[in-house]
Protein backbone atom coordinates (compact mmCIF):
# COMPACT_ATOMS: atom_id res chain seq x y z
CA UNK A 1 0.00 0.00 0.00
CA UNK A 2 1.33 3.67 -1.31
CA UNK A 3 1.42 5.57 1.88
CA UNK A 4 0.57 9.38 1.78
CA UNK A 5 3.11 12.11 2.90
CA UNK A 6 3.72 16.06 1.78
CA UNK A 7 6.68 17.47 0.05
CA UNK A 8 10.04 18.25 1.87
CA UNK A 9 10.85 17.60 5.72
CA UNK A 10 13.20 15.16 6.82
CA UNK A 11 12.96 11.70 9.26
CA UNK A 12 14.59 12.02 12.63
CA UNK A 13 15.56 9.13 14.23
CA UNK A 14 12.79 7.48 16.04
CA UNK A 15 12.72 6.89 20.08
CA UNK A 16 9.25 5.85 20.46
CA UNK A 17 10.34 2.46 21.40
CA UNK A 18 11.29 3.54 24.84
CA UNK A 19 7.19 4.49 25.50
CA UNK A 20 5.02 3.00 22.85
CA UNK A 21 4.23 -0.13 24.85
CA UNK A 22 4.11 1.59 28.00
CA UNK A 23 0.11 1.51 29.09
CA UNK A 24 -1.32 4.96 30.42
CA UNK A 25 -0.61 5.04 34.19
CA UNK A 26 -3.41 7.34 36.02
CA UNK A 27 -1.36 9.50 38.46
CA UNK A 28 -3.62 10.52 41.66
CA UNK A 29 -4.17 13.74 42.77
CA UNK A 30 -0.90 15.59 43.12
CA UNK A 31 -0.47 17.27 47.19
CA UNK A 32 0.40 20.71 45.38
CA UNK A 33 -0.48 22.12 41.83
CA UNK A 34 0.81 25.05 40.28
CA UNK A 35 -1.89 26.31 37.29
CA UNK A 36 -1.20 28.89 34.64
CA UNK A 37 -4.00 31.33 34.42
CA UNK A 38 -3.33 31.40 30.71
CA UNK A 39 -2.78 27.95 28.95
CA UNK A 40 -3.94 28.94 25.19
CA UNK A 41 -3.55 31.59 22.36
CA UNK A 42 -5.70 34.51 22.97
CA UNK A 43 -6.29 36.40 25.83
CA UNK A 44 -5.38 36.29 29.49
CA UNK A 45 -7.61 35.31 31.47
CA UNK A 46 -7.90 37.09 35.35
CA UNK A 47 -8.15 34.75 38.84
CA UNK A 48 -11.78 34.33 39.90
CA UNK A 49 -10.45 32.90 43.37
CA UNK A 50 -8.22 34.80 45.98
CA UNK A 51 -5.74 33.17 48.75
CA UNK A 52 -7.35 31.19 51.41
CA UNK A 53 -10.71 30.05 49.22
CA UNK A 54 -11.61 26.11 48.89
CA UNK A 55 -11.89 25.27 45.49
CA UNK A 56 -13.41 21.41 44.13
CA UNK A 57 -11.96 20.20 41.15
CA UNK A 58 -13.50 21.18 38.10
CA UNK A 59 -14.37 24.77 39.26
CA UNK A 60 -13.51 27.55 37.10
CA UNK A 61 -10.64 29.65 38.69
CA UNK A 62 -9.84 31.98 36.56
CA UNK A 63 -11.46 33.18 33.35
CA UNK A 64 -11.75 36.26 30.36
CA UNK A 65 -15.07 37.74 28.51
CA UNK A 66 -12.72 37.68 25.39
CA UNK A 67 -14.25 35.45 22.66
CA UNK A 68 -10.92 33.87 22.10
CA UNK A 69 -10.27 32.58 25.36
CA UNK A 70 -10.40 29.61 27.35
CA UNK A 71 -11.07 29.23 30.94
CA UNK A 72 -8.60 27.56 33.57
CA UNK A 73 -10.35 25.02 36.26
CA UNK A 74 -9.05 23.61 39.83
CA UNK A 75 -7.59 20.08 38.86
CA UNK A 76 -7.97 19.25 42.83
CA UNK A 77 -9.88 20.02 45.52
CA UNK A 78 -7.86 22.39 48.35
CA UNK A 79 -6.90 25.80 49.33
CA UNK A 80 -5.57 28.13 47.19
CA UNK A 81 -2.28 28.70 48.95
CA UNK A 82 -1.13 31.94 46.94
CA UNK A 83 -1.66 33.49 43.49
CA UNK A 84 1.96 34.38 42.12
CA UNK A 85 4.51 33.96 39.50
CA UNK A 86 5.99 30.60 39.26
CA UNK A 87 8.34 29.13 36.62
CA UNK A 88 6.62 28.45 33.79
CA UNK A 89 7.64 25.63 31.18
CA UNK A 90 7.95 28.56 28.44
CA UNK A 91 10.89 29.78 30.27
CA UNK A 92 9.67 32.55 32.31
CA UNK A 93 7.60 33.20 35.43
CA UNK A 94 4.16 33.91 34.68
CA UNK A 95 1.25 34.58 37.05
CA UNK A 96 -0.36 31.05 39.04
CA UNK A 97 -2.97 29.71 40.86
CA UNK A 98 -1.05 27.62 43.87
CA UNK A 99 -3.38 24.52 45.15
CA UNK A 100 -2.69 22.86 47.91
CA UNK A 101 -4.92 19.15 48.09
CA UNK A 102 -6.84 19.14 51.60
CA UNK A 103 -8.57 15.89 51.98
CA UNK A 104 -11.23 13.86 49.90
CA UNK A 105 -11.94 15.13 46.24
CA UNK A 106 -14.72 17.43 45.39
CA UNK A 107 -15.86 18.15 41.69
CA UNK A 108 -17.53 20.56 40.12
CA UNK A 109 -18.97 19.36 36.79
CA UNK A 110 -20.08 20.99 33.61
CA UNK A 111 -24.03 21.69 32.87
CA UNK A 112 -25.15 17.90 31.59
CA UNK A 113 -26.08 17.31 27.95
CA UNK A 114 -28.68 14.93 27.70
CA UNK A 115 -28.98 13.81 24.14
CA UNK A 116 -25.51 15.86 22.18
CA UNK A 117 -27.15 14.60 18.60
CA UNK A 118 -30.54 16.93 19.81
CA UNK A 119 -28.68 19.62 21.46
CA UNK A 120 -28.23 23.28 20.00
CA UNK A 121 -24.77 23.58 18.14
CA UNK A 122 -24.71 27.04 20.15
CA UNK A 123 -25.19 25.06 23.78
CA UNK A 124 -22.82 21.90 22.38
CA UNK A 125 -20.09 25.04 21.50
CA UNK A 126 -20.47 26.44 25.44
CA UNK A 127 -19.95 23.27 26.78
CA UNK A 128 -16.76 22.88 25.28
CA UNK A 129 -15.89 26.57 26.43
CA UNK A 130 -16.96 25.56 29.49
CA UNK A 131 -14.43 22.73 29.74
CA UNK A 132 -11.35 25.20 28.99
CA UNK A 133 -10.73 22.49 25.60
CA UNK A 134 -7.81 24.03 23.56
CA UNK A 135 -5.84 22.18 21.13
CA UNK A 136 -3.93 19.55 22.96
CA UNK A 137 -1.32 19.30 20.26
CA UNK A 138 0.72 22.07 21.49
CA UNK A 139 -1.22 24.74 19.93
CA UNK A 140 -3.42 25.20 22.40
CA UNK A 141 -6.18 27.50 20.24
CA UNK A 142 -9.19 27.55 22.09
CA UNK A 143 -11.47 24.69 20.55
CA UNK A 144 -14.91 26.34 20.70
CA UNK A 145 -13.66 29.27 18.16
CA UNK A 146 -11.98 26.62 16.05
CA UNK A 147 -15.61 24.97 15.90
CA UNK A 148 -17.15 28.04 15.16
CA UNK A 149 -16.04 29.29 11.40
CA UNK A 150 -17.28 32.29 9.79
CA UNK A 151 -20.36 32.20 7.48
CA UNK A 152 -18.13 32.45 4.57
CA UNK A 153 -15.89 30.09 5.04
CA UNK A 154 -17.43 26.85 3.53
CA UNK A 155 -15.55 23.84 5.78
CA UNK A 156 -16.28 20.21 4.49
CA UNK A 157 -13.72 18.37 5.59
CA UNK A 158 -12.74 17.02 8.81
CA UNK A 159 -9.28 15.74 10.04
CA UNK A 160 -8.30 13.80 13.12
CA UNK A 161 -4.90 14.20 13.95
CA UNK A 162 -3.04 11.34 15.25
CA UNK A 163 0.04 11.71 13.64
CA UNK A 164 2.27 12.90 16.90
CA UNK A 165 5.43 13.35 14.46
CA UNK A 166 8.13 13.89 17.73
CA UNK A 167 10.28 11.54 17.66
CA UNK A 168 9.91 10.33 21.00
CA UNK A 169 6.26 11.01 22.31
CA UNK A 170 3.58 8.12 22.47
CA UNK A 171 1.20 10.16 24.46
CA UNK A 172 -1.38 9.99 21.47
CA UNK A 173 -0.59 6.47 20.03
CA UNK A 174 -1.64 5.46 23.62
CA UNK A 175 -4.73 7.37 23.45
CA UNK A 176 -6.05 6.03 20.24
CA UNK A 177 -4.85 2.49 21.62
CA UNK A 178 -6.64 2.48 24.78
CA UNK A 179 -9.58 5.08 24.50
CA UNK A 180 -10.53 4.90 20.69
CA UNK A 181 -14.28 5.18 21.06
CA UNK A 182 -14.45 7.83 23.91
CA UNK A 183 -11.81 9.48 20.87
CA UNK A 184 -14.66 8.47 17.48
CA UNK A 185 -17.03 10.35 19.78
CA UNK A 186 -15.69 13.37 19.90
CA UNK A 187 -14.89 13.47 16.69
CA UNK A 188 -18.26 12.77 15.80
CA UNK A 189 -19.67 15.53 18.14
CA UNK A 190 -17.06 17.98 16.31
CA UNK A 191 -18.28 17.03 13.00
CA UNK A 192 -21.94 17.27 14.22
CA UNK A 193 -21.03 21.35 15.05
CA UNK A 194 -19.36 21.93 11.90
CA UNK A 195 -22.10 19.97 9.93
CA UNK A 196 -19.40 18.20 8.13
CA UNK A 197 -19.89 14.63 6.23
CA UNK A 198 -16.47 13.68 5.44
CA UNK A 199 -14.11 12.69 8.37
CA UNK A 200 -10.42 11.61 7.61
CA UNK A 201 -8.19 9.74 10.57
CA UNK A 202 -4.33 10.46 9.58
CA UNK A 203 -1.64 8.22 11.35
CA UNK A 204 1.68 7.75 10.75
CA UNK A 205 2.49 3.97 10.03
CA UNK A 206 4.98 3.87 12.88
CA UNK A 207 2.09 3.65 15.40
CA UNK A 208 0.53 -0.29 13.89
CA UNK A 209 -1.49 -0.50 16.80
CA UNK A 210 -2.88 2.29 17.08
CA UNK A 211 -3.94 2.08 13.19
CA UNK A 212 -5.90 -1.89 13.52
CA UNK A 213 -7.24 -0.51 16.98
CA UNK A 214 -8.71 2.84 15.45
CA UNK A 215 -9.53 0.66 11.83
CA UNK A 216 -11.70 -2.07 14.07
CA UNK A 217 -13.91 0.49 16.36
CA UNK A 218 -14.32 2.83 13.11
CA UNK A 219 -15.55 -0.45 11.55
CA UNK A 220 -17.48 -1.76 14.50
CA UNK A 221 -19.38 1.57 15.21
CA UNK A 222 -20.11 2.16 12.10
CA UNK A 223 -18.61 5.69 11.43
CA UNK A 224 -18.20 6.81 8.30
CA UNK A 225 -14.85 7.89 8.16
CA UNK A 226 -11.59 7.11 6.50
CA UNK A 227 -8.86 6.03 7.63
CA UNK A 228 -5.38 7.28 5.76
CA UNK A 229 -2.29 5.84 6.88
CA UNK A 230 0.41 8.23 6.42
CA UNK A 231 4.17 7.85 5.61
CA UNK A 232 6.44 8.70 8.46
CA UNK A 233 7.96 12.19 7.66
CA UNK A 234 8.57 15.55 10.25
CA UNK A 235 6.36 17.68 10.55
CA UNK A 236 3.61 16.04 9.00
CA UNK A 237 1.48 16.82 12.47
CA UNK A 238 1.70 20.17 11.61
CA UNK A 239 -1.98 21.47 9.98
CA UNK A 240 -0.70 22.65 6.59
CA UNK A 241 1.48 19.42 5.78
CA UNK A 242 -1.26 16.84 7.26
CA UNK A 243 -4.23 18.90 5.13
CA UNK A 244 -1.96 18.28 1.63
CA UNK A 245 -0.79 14.38 3.41
CA UNK A 246 -4.61 13.83 3.40
CA UNK A 247 -6.18 15.87 0.63
CA UNK A 248 -4.21 16.97 -1.35
CA UNK A 249 -5.24 21.03 -0.60
CA UNK A 250 -2.32 23.33 -0.09
CA UNK A 251 -3.08 26.32 2.42
CA UNK A 252 -1.54 29.57 0.84
CA UNK A 253 0.87 31.57 2.74
CA UNK A 254 -1.12 33.54 4.99
CA UNK A 255 -4.34 31.28 5.29
CA UNK A 256 -5.98 29.16 7.58
CA UNK A 257 -6.94 25.32 7.13
CA UNK A 258 -10.77 27.11 7.13
CA UNK A 259 -9.74 28.81 3.62
CA UNK A 260 -9.46 25.51 1.85
CA UNK A 261 -12.33 24.48 3.75
CA UNK A 262 -10.92 22.22 5.97
CA UNK A 263 -10.83 21.75 10.15
CA UNK A 264 -7.86 19.65 12.14
CA UNK A 265 -8.57 18.67 15.52
CA UNK A 266 -5.97 16.66 17.68
CA UNK A 267 -6.65 13.27 18.91
CA UNK A 268 -6.76 14.26 22.43
CA UNK A 269 -8.69 17.27 22.22
CA UNK A 270 -11.49 14.97 20.37
CA UNK A 271 -11.22 13.08 23.79
CA UNK A 272 -11.66 15.84 26.09
CA UNK A 273 -14.30 17.16 24.01
CA UNK A 274 -16.34 13.78 24.22
CA UNK A 275 -15.26 14.03 28.13
CA UNK A 276 -17.11 17.15 28.39
CA UNK A 277 -20.25 16.93 26.10
CA UNK A 278 -20.79 13.11 27.71
CA UNK A 279 -19.69 12.96 31.06
CA UNK A 280 -19.95 17.15 32.21
CA UNK A 281 -16.00 17.10 32.89
CA UNK A 282 -13.92 20.14 32.31
CA UNK A 283 -10.17 19.90 31.21
CA UNK A 284 -8.29 19.18 33.93
CA UNK A 285 -5.91 16.41 33.01
CA UNK A 286 -4.05 15.08 29.91
CA UNK A 287 -1.76 11.88 28.94
CA UNK A 288 1.55 13.05 28.93
CA UNK A 289 4.71 11.22 27.81
CA UNK A 290 7.82 10.88 30.00
CA UNK A 291 10.77 9.47 28.45
CA UNK A 292 14.19 9.67 27.00
CA UNK A 293 17.00 7.74 27.50
CA UNK A 294 17.63 9.73 30.36
CA UNK A 295 14.54 8.51 32.21
CA UNK A 296 14.84 5.49 34.19
CA UNK A 297 11.72 4.00 33.53
CA UNK A 298 9.72 5.64 30.36
CA UNK A 299 6.14 6.00 30.98
CA UNK A 300 2.80 7.41 29.89
CA UNK A 301 0.75 9.53 32.08
CA UNK A 302 -2.43 10.43 32.99
CA UNK A 303 -1.11 13.88 35.24
CA UNK A 304 -3.27 16.79 36.49
CA UNK A 305 -2.81 19.87 34.71
CA UNK A 306 -0.35 21.99 37.19
CA UNK A 307 1.65 18.67 38.55
CA UNK A 308 5.01 19.88 38.70
CA UNK A 309 7.32 17.78 36.66
CA UNK A 310 9.46 16.81 39.34
CA UNK A 311 6.87 14.74 40.67
CA UNK A 312 6.41 13.21 36.82
CA UNK A 313 9.81 12.24 36.81
CA UNK A 314 9.74 10.66 40.34
CA UNK A 315 6.83 8.27 38.96
CA UNK A 316 9.23 7.40 36.77
CA UNK A 317 11.92 6.29 38.92
CA UNK A 318 13.80 9.56 38.08
CA UNK A 319 16.68 10.62 35.76
CA UNK A 320 19.93 9.50 35.61
CA UNK A 321 23.04 11.11 36.73
CA UNK A 322 24.18 11.95 33.39
CA UNK A 323 21.30 13.67 32.17
CA UNK A 324 22.24 16.44 29.51
CA UNK A 325 19.03 18.42 28.54
CA UNK A 326 15.51 17.58 29.29
CA UNK A 327 12.34 18.89 26.64
CA UNK A 328 9.03 19.90 27.42
CA UNK A 329 7.45 18.72 24.09
CA UNK A 330 10.37 16.61 22.54
CA UNK A 331 13.39 17.58 20.64
CA UNK A 332 12.00 19.53 17.39
CA UNK A 333 9.75 22.03 18.49
CA UNK A 334 10.12 21.86 22.67
CA UNK A 335 11.49 23.94 24.88
CA UNK A 336 14.40 23.43 26.81
CA UNK A 337 13.43 22.87 30.73
CA UNK A 338 15.77 24.63 33.28
CA UNK A 339 13.25 24.48 36.68
CA UNK A 340 11.59 20.93 36.89
CA UNK A 341 9.08 22.72 39.46
CA UNK A 342 7.51 23.82 36.60
CA UNK A 343 4.21 22.07 35.87
CA UNK A 344 2.35 20.10 33.82
CA UNK A 345 0.73 22.77 31.07
CA UNK A 346 -2.62 21.97 28.52
CA UNK A 347 -0.06 22.41 25.95
CA UNK A 348 2.25 19.46 27.52
CA UNK A 349 2.53 16.37 25.50
CA UNK A 350 5.74 14.96 26.68
CA UNK A 351 8.58 15.83 29.13
CA UNK A 352 11.94 14.45 27.59
CA UNK A 353 15.04 13.97 29.24
CA UNK A 354 18.24 12.90 27.53
CA UNK A 355 21.73 12.04 28.17
CA UNK A 356 25.13 13.14 26.96
CA UNK A 357 25.31 10.24 24.79
CA UNK A 358 22.29 11.78 22.85
CA UNK A 359 23.05 15.47 23.02
CA UNK A 360 26.42 17.27 23.01
CA UNK A 361 26.98 20.44 22.43
CA UNK A 362 27.75 21.73 18.88
CA UNK A 363 30.06 24.12 17.29
CA UNK A 364 28.89 26.49 15.13
CA UNK A 365 30.61 26.54 11.38
CA UNK A 366 29.95 29.25 8.73
CA UNK A 367 27.39 28.24 5.90
CA UNK A 368 28.57 26.29 3.15
CA UNK A 369 25.76 27.00 0.96
CA UNK A 370 24.84 23.53 0.87
CA UNK A 371 20.86 24.23 0.33
CA UNK A 372 20.01 21.87 2.99
CA UNK A 373 17.86 23.95 5.14
CA UNK A 374 15.67 25.09 2.14
CA UNK A 375 15.45 21.49 0.49
CA UNK A 376 14.17 20.53 4.29
CA UNK A 377 11.28 23.31 4.48
CA UNK A 378 8.40 21.92 4.46
CA UNK A 379 6.91 25.86 4.01
CA UNK A 380 9.09 26.59 1.07
CA UNK A 381 11.06 29.30 2.50
CA UNK A 382 14.77 30.39 2.54
CA UNK A 383 16.20 29.80 6.36
CA UNK A 384 19.27 31.18 6.45
CA UNK A 385 18.12 34.31 4.82
CA UNK A 386 15.18 34.99 7.54
CA UNK A 387 17.74 34.46 10.25
CA UNK A 388 20.25 36.48 9.14
CA UNK A 389 17.56 39.21 9.06
CA UNK A 390 16.43 38.23 12.47
CA UNK A 391 20.26 38.42 13.77
CA UNK A 392 20.48 42.04 11.91
CA UNK A 393 16.51 43.46 12.91
CA UNK A 394 15.67 43.62 9.38
CA UNK A 395 12.03 44.00 9.64
CA UNK A 396 11.04 45.06 6.21
CA UNK A 397 13.11 42.00 4.77
CA UNK A 398 11.83 39.38 7.73
CA UNK A 399 7.92 40.59 6.24
CA UNK A 400 9.24 40.10 2.76
CA UNK A 401 10.72 37.22 2.99
CA UNK A 402 7.52 35.65 4.20
CA UNK A 403 8.95 35.00 8.16
CA UNK A 404 5.29 34.88 9.56
CA UNK A 405 4.70 31.16 7.61
CA UNK A 406 7.57 29.86 9.18
CA UNK A 407 6.16 27.12 11.46
CA UNK A 408 9.15 26.90 13.47
CA UNK A 409 9.32 22.74 13.18
CA UNK A 410 13.14 22.87 13.11
CA UNK A 411 13.71 21.04 10.34
CA UNK A 412 16.13 23.75 9.03
CA UNK A 413 18.53 23.50 12.18
CA UNK A 414 18.34 19.91 12.37
CA UNK A 415 19.60 19.56 8.41
CA UNK A 416 22.55 22.33 8.74
CA UNK A 417 25.16 20.49 8.39
CA UNK A 418 27.10 23.96 10.02
CA UNK A 419 25.33 23.64 13.29
CA UNK A 420 23.73 27.03 12.69
CA UNK A 421 20.58 27.49 15.06
CA UNK A 422 18.62 28.80 12.22
CA UNK A 423 14.65 28.42 13.44
CA UNK A 424 16.18 30.45 16.69
CA UNK A 425 17.09 33.25 14.77
CA UNK A 426 13.91 33.14 13.11
CA UNK A 427 11.99 33.19 16.68
CA UNK A 428 14.13 36.27 17.11
CA UNK A 429 13.13 37.65 13.84
CA UNK A 430 9.65 37.13 14.69
CA UNK A 431 9.76 38.44 17.87
CA UNK A 432 11.85 41.56 16.32
CA UNK A 433 9.43 41.79 13.49
CA UNK A 434 6.44 41.82 15.90
CA UNK A 435 7.86 44.86 18.17
CA UNK A 436 8.78 46.74 14.67
CA UNK A 437 4.66 46.44 13.87
CA UNK A 438 3.57 47.68 17.19
CA UNK A 439 5.56 50.11 17.05
CA UNK A 440 5.11 51.79 13.57
CA UNK A 441 1.42 51.13 14.94
CA UNK A 442 1.76 53.22 17.50
CA UNK A 443 3.45 55.95 15.50
CA UNK A 444 0.48 56.46 13.27
CA UNK A 445 -2.32 56.37 16.21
Amino acid sequence: MKLSTFKKGLHPEDYKYLSQDQAIETLPPPDDVYIPVQQHIGTPCEPLVKKGDRVKTGQIIADSSAYVSAPVHATISGTVKDISKYYHPLGMRETMIHIQRDGEEEWEYLEPIDDWKWTPKEKLLKTIRDAGIVGLGGATFPTHVKLAPPDDRAIDSFILNGVECEPYLTADDRLMVEEADKILLGMSIMMHILDVQKGYIGIENNKPGAIARMQKRVVELGYPFKMVPLKVKYPQGAEKMLIYSVLRRKVPCGKLPMDVGVVVNNVATAYAVAEAVTEAKPLIQRVITVTGDGVKQPKNLMARIGTPFKELFNVCGNVKDNVNRIFMGGPMMGMTQYHLESPVVKGSSGIVAVTGDLVEELTTFPCIRCGACVLACPMNLLPLRLSKFGQENMAGELEDYGVSNCIECGCCAFACPANIPLVQWIRVGKLRLREHQAKTAKEKA
